[in-house]
């Protein structure tokens, strides 16, 4: 008799140990998420690419979402003169030797006839403040805003170059590309791919109608890279962990991973008002997205948009952007023989 009751006791154990697992790795979650399929909604509510095709067209408005930044650095003087593309660089207050290198390579402004522009993201840590105000007084090429440089806040270092672009950048730039300071990058194959994205590097058209579609930046939408369509992480060990009051849908609206996307100047400004209209979300590359869906905006693939891509000297000269360079002397050396 002690037996069996124990017996029972410890199938009553093991299956609230197996439930406790399931929920903590999120699978009670996955089965009270809303299908993402049958109606995405994410606040704030309305048709928010009716809202900012008005506003576009002179109407006022209201915003419900804003961001108030101030910035402790603002090299407002890059866009005083017309440019084809501007490198938003997210980085980390640190990071200075990447942001060098930078310099010296793609983000160089003497790229594709002096017609590149180069400023760097980042927020406040307070043991690098001294350092910071000498390279800004130094390269005055620093956008630094009053918010804690850490991961959660990627959103506020994005929306930050997007207000800055929006205001000082707009109407001179023609593209806009943000990309994190681990990432190799091809100025040339940046710009190739802006102006027409559908046939970089050299593919066949396969829609027709792109060979009758104005591209220029003020008339067509880009917002290109390597696109995610993914799930929420709903288990509680994850670092990406999402709970349903934050995010109640079973998919994320399909997006272009944070590390390296292009913009042209139509999508920057009509992202610019949807995030006016849009609530905050902490990861910034599926805030980016919902934006694009709000607005209609399809995310365009590209494979050279690169994770990271081990280096071969041939199959670089068609990388627009790869990411896993930590070691900036590593950059330096593949940049110098790709431009040799």
């Amino acid at each position: 008799m002690a037996v069996s009751f124990s017996k029972r006791k410890l199938k009553i154990f093991l299956i609230a140990l197996g439930l406790l697992l399931i929920h903590l790795c999120g699978g009670f979650l996955h089965l009270f998420a809303q299908d993402f399929d049958e109606g995405f909604d994410y606040p704030y509510n309305g048709n928010v690419k009716f809202l900012v095709d008005h506003i576009l067209n002179g109407a006022k408005f209201t915003p419900k979402n804003t961001y108030n930044f101030a910035y402790k650095t603002n090299c407002s003087h890059k866009c005083n003169s017309p440019v084809k593309l501007l490198f938003l660089v997210k980085s980390a207050p640190n990071n200075y030797i990447r942001r060098d290198i930078i310099r010296q390579t793609w983000g160089s402004e003497k790229q594709l006839d002096g017609r590149v522009r180069t400023v760097f993201l980042i927020g406040e840590r307070a043991s690098d403040t001294i350092k910071l105000n000498e390279e800004a007084d130094m390269y005055n090429d620093l956008v630094q805003g009053n918010f804690s440089d850490t991961y959660f806040n990627n959103t506020l270092k994005t929306m930050m170059g997007f207000y800055w672009a929006y205001k000082f950048c707009l109407n001179a730039s023609e593209y806009f590309m943000f990309v994190d300071d681990d990432y190799y990058v091809s100025p040339k194959n940046v710009l190739t791919f802006a102006e027409n994205p559908f046939v970089y590097p050299g593919r066949d058209i396969t829609a027709n109608i792109y060979t009758f579609t104005d591209l220029s930046p003020d008339k067509f939408e880009i917002y290109g890279g390597y696109v995610f369509e993914s799930s929420p992480f709903r288990s509680y060990f994850s670092k990406w962990y999402v709970p349903l009051d934050e995010y109640s849908y079973n998919k994320w609206p399909p997006y272009v991973t944070a590390g390296a996307y292009v913009l042209s100047r139509l999508s920057l400004k009509k992202m610019y008002y949807a995030s006016l209209f849009t609530k905050h979300f902490r990861f910034d590359d599926i805030y980016v997205g919902i934006l694009a869906y709000k607005l209609e905006i399809k995310p365009i693939h590209n494979e050279n948009f690169h994770f990271h891509k081990p280096y071969d000297s041939f199959d670089y000269k068609k990388t627009i952007a790869s990411h896993g360079f930590d070691d900036p002397k590593e950059l330096l050396k593949i940049w110098k023989q790709q431009n040799a």
